[in-house]
């Protein structure tokens, strides 16, 4: 990261509509949001049924990568939740 702060910022909310499945899928996020990453950094907050991601990087393609990456970890992590519910197990 940048000495004087991240150059670039993004915020994304995941509504689950359920209080238990954010939490489940903060439980399933939570050791990739606390790996040391050189350029970026990713905080979690939770309200309700919502997940909120905070990515925070030193240039584009940080941004580009970590967004790419938890984007990516959310559709795969929300997929199982529902395959799992489908087959009569909670996540």
């Amino acid at each position: 990261m940048t000495p004087g702060g991240p150059a670039w910022t993004a915020t994304v909310t995941v509504e689950t509509g359920r209080p238990e499945l954010a939490r489940w899928l903060e439980r399933a996020l939570a050791p990739e949001a606390a790996r040391e990453v050189p350029r970026a950094r990713t905080t979690m907050a939770r309200a309700g049924s919502a997940l909120r991601l905070r990515v925070e990087a030193s240039d584009a393609g940080a941004m580009r990568a970590a967004l790419n990456t938890y984007l990516g970890w959310v559709a795969l992590s929300l997929a199982t939740a529902a395959t799992a519910e489908g087959a009569g197990a909670a996540p």
